[in-house]
């Protein structure tokens, strides 16, 4: 199925729309782009029902807040719950202030997502209706380790059941639950945490793997994750030692464009528990 998930994306092309921060719009647009999917942007309140019609899936991010875009996401959001489209919702710094932590509940409450991505301080955030975060980081309190692994799953798969959606926490160690299975993926390189917006990123293309696969939603946000964690890697092993950072960003999204599904398969490494 992780094969057969990106080689979806490719062959459908699923249009995403996308409410997300200003910080990383561009490199969310380029990563939907390279996996095969196509973004669009919109955030204003008489727009975005329209443009939310005509996607497949829609992107909600709430990295950068404001009294103009909080209402486009309530609004897209119930838009594309009446017409069944897939919707995901990431709680940017969920936890870093009452606002952020207040609209991601309250989005919760209101609009059916089929996907939750986060960090752990943000997942549990949203889990216990209230939290901290290191700003948009994970606290280094709530790090999953492995002696904590087991727990840390058990608590997710609650969470999901509870949510009724896909969870994916994405950290050193990612987890991609249903509630009843849990993907515990461990691609990637710690480096990726030195490039703003690679979860930005992953949520954006994890919207348009969900469209393209619209009945195996656990496998596709799997997928995605995978994706993501090894292009991580391959960007990473094609670096140059006088490359930094914003190289890293754009080997990644290179190594999205050049992914394929034997690529995917042969590079995903994690375990169903």
């Amino acid at each position: 199925m992780i094969k057969e998930c990106i080689e979806n994306v490719r062959k459908n092309a699923p249009l995403v729309h996308n409410i997300t921060n200003y910080v990383t719009v561009n490199d969310v647009a380029n990563v939907l782009l390279a996996c095969g999917g196509s973004p669009i942007m919109s955030d204003d309140l008489e727009d975005v029902e329209e443009i939310t019609s005509i996607c497949g899936g829609l992107n909600i991010n709430i990295g950068t807040l404001n009294r103009n875009t909080i209402p486009s996401m309530f609004l897209a959001g119930k838009k594309a719950n009446e017409l069944g489209h897939k919707v995901l919702l990431d709680p940017v710094g969920a936890g870093a202030s009452k606002l952020r932590t207040d609209t991601a509940v309250k989005l919760m409450k209101e609009i059916k997502f089929n996907a939750i991505r986060g960090n752990i301080s943000e997942i549990k955030t949203l889990a216990l209706g209230s939290g901290s975060t290191k700003g948009v980081d994970a606290d280094v309190a709530d790090a999953i380790t492995e002696a904590s692994l087991d727990n840390t799953v058990a608590f997710v798969k609650v969470f999901a059941k509870k949510a009724g959606g896909i969870i994916a926490v994405t950290g050193a160690t990612d987890l991609v639950t249903d509630g009843d299975k849990c993907y515990v993926i461990r691609n990637g390189r710690s480096e990726m945490g030195k490039i703003t917006g690679t979860g930005c990123q992953l949520s954006g293309m994890m919207t348009a793997f969900l469209a393209a696969n619209p009945e195996n939603e656990l496998e596709a946000v799997a997928a995605a994750v995978c994706t993501m964690g090894l292009a991580g890697e391959i960007g990473w092993s094609n670096m140059q030692p006088s490359d930094g950072n914003a190289t890293y960003r754009n080997r990644i999204i290179d190594a999205i464009y050049n992914m394929d599904g034997e690529t995917l398969e042969k590079g995903a490494r994690y375990e169903v528990r």
